[in-house]
């Protein structure tokens, strides 16, 4: 249930959005979850939990009120586009199971069992079969049951080569390791795991801006491919979490992905905080670095619309940083978090200062 938040009104007279002219609106996105939340706000059932951040529904498990089920469900995007074009299906469904892990993980959950959607124009069965096992793939590396799915053959909706992919997931918590965002204090640490890549996100525009006779072209930095660096997998980061937990107090989490950090680190925060990141802290992937060298994208475009080097944030204490970053190869101390007045904003990047 990965939604977009808006975290202040949008500024008219800013730098034209070139994810927009890309063709995706994350300001009518923050509206339609508007319109969303008031259909729903009418009525509940009594057995729903609120959960931090709307990464992942809960509902208490009937029977024994301490436990409770985690669900979301999302896509790989247009991301499936470049794979179809390259004919390279392998890891789009272990892309779209990490993803869904991820989401559930912000709050605290383990999956329990997922279920795959795959829409196509017309069926190959030896491409379906390449994708499906992407995905229980990824699901026996995590202990998950792939409980089902369903196939659908649509033509007319889907071109021939044309298909899409989309998964729900289950997961179980304990009622008491929700996070709870109000324990979040001024002087806690951030911590970040790194991103290799675009994920499963910015794909819209990466392929306006990194045309498909590019895609077998080397990059600038010779690390492979465009095509190569645009499908990068998404990574899980539920080892590494439930690492950092082991030695660390970790107060609440994010899935850095549609929004990037100005608007899915917000949504587990209370509202009398602010995160400050440092991005002379970490890494900027090559293709992300191109993306946005080649659209021009100014400061608040950037850590709006990519995850610009981060995968997943944790608040832990200050003084749990140390062991935190320690636990995780690649975790670094990217930022802190300080008091915030009504008008200031819940996210605040300071670029590195050879950003592009």
């Amino acid at each position: 249930m990965d939604q977009p938040c808006e975290t202040h009104a949008p500024d008219e007279s800013r730098t034209p959005d070139v994810y927009a002219q890309a063709g995706v609106d994350v300001a009518a996105g923050n509206a339609a979850v508007a319109r969303y939340r008031e259909l729903l706000g009418a009525w509940r059932h009594p057995d729903q939990l609120d959960a931090i951040g709307g990464f992942g529904g809960v509902f208490r498990l009937p029977g024994d009120p301490r436990r409770a089920l985690v669900a979301s469900n999302d896509g790989v995007g247009t991301k499936l586009l470049i794979a179809a074009a390259l004919k390279r299906y392998g890891s789009v469904g272990a892309d779209l199971v990490n993803h869904c892990v991820n989401d559930i993980l912000v709050v605290n959950a383990s999956p329990l069992f997922f279920l795959d959607y795959l829409a196509v124009g017309r069926l190959d069965p030896a491409v379906a079969a390449e994708i499906v096992a992407g995905c229980a793939d990824a699901c026996r590396a995590h202990g998950c049951a792939l409980l089902g799915g369903e196939t659908a053959e649509m033509p007319g909706l889907y071109a021939a080569n044309d298909f899409d992919l989309a998964g729900t997931i289950v997961g179980i918590v304990d009622v008491a390791d929700i996070p709870d965002l109000s324990s979040v204090s001024p002087g806690d640490a951030i911590v970040g795991l790194p991103a290799i890549g675009l994920h499963t996100n910015g794909y819209s525009l990466a392929r306006a801006v990194i045309p498909r006779e590019q895609w077998d072209a080397p990059m600038p930095d010779g690390s492979g491919t465009y095509g190569d660096a645009l499908l990068l997998p998404h990574p899980s980061y539920y080892e590494a979490v439930r690492a950092i937990q082991r030695v660390a107090r970790v107060k609440v989490m994010a899935h850095i992905t549609g929004g990037g950090l100005r608007e899915n680190v917000p949504r587990t925060l209370p509202a009398n905080v602010k995160a400050i990141f440092e991005q002379q802290r970490w890494r900027v992937p090559a293709i992300e670095h191109e993306i946005v060298r080649r659209s021009d994208m100014d400061a608040e475009q950037r850590y709006r619309t990519l995850n610009m080097g981060i995968g997943y944030t944790l608040v832990v204490p200050l003084a749990d940083a140390a062991r935190a970053i320690e636990a995780v190869p690649g975790a670094n101390v990217v930022g802190w978090i300080e008091a915030r007045t009504e008008s200031e904003p819940p996210v605040v990047v300071h670029p590195a200062r050879d950003a592009v």
